[in-house]
């Protein structure tokens, strides 16, 4: 199972950035897929996630109307664009995927991104 991000850097505050997560070594279309941040010395939160199959997606409310998550199970990708960045989005970015196989759940992890916001 391999989870790459892509896209991280450095922006200035009020600019846009777009992550991308290309996945494989497992059922990406059946899987929800997620990006989570963490700031140092914190625990990782929730950023975003896209549920399988029917696409519905829920927010942090930090991000809610700057950030959309968005799939593309042919290319088996997930994407984060994320506007109106601020200092405080500073971060390391991690996909996640989850997926559930004979009721048993597996998680993978991407090796992380950073996006620093800063001028």
């Amino acid at each position: 199972v391999q989870l790459v991000e892509s896209g991280g850097g450095l922006v200035q505050p009020g600019g846009s950035l777009r992550l991308s997560c290309a996945a494989s070594g497992f059922a990406f279309s059946s899987a929800d897929m997620s990006w989570y941040r963490q700031f140092p010395g914190k625990e990782r939160e929730l950023v975003a996630r896209i549920v399988s199959p029917d696409g519905t997606t829920n927010y942090a409310d930090s991000v809610k109307g700057r950030c959309t998550i968005s799939r593309d199970n042919a290319e088996n990708t997930v994407y984060l664009q994320m506007n109106s960045l601020k200092a405080e989005d500073t971060a390391v970015y991690y996909c996640h995927a989850r997926e559930t196989i004979f009721s048993l759940e597996y998680e993978y992890w991407g090796q992380g991104a950073w996006v620093t916001v800063s001028s």
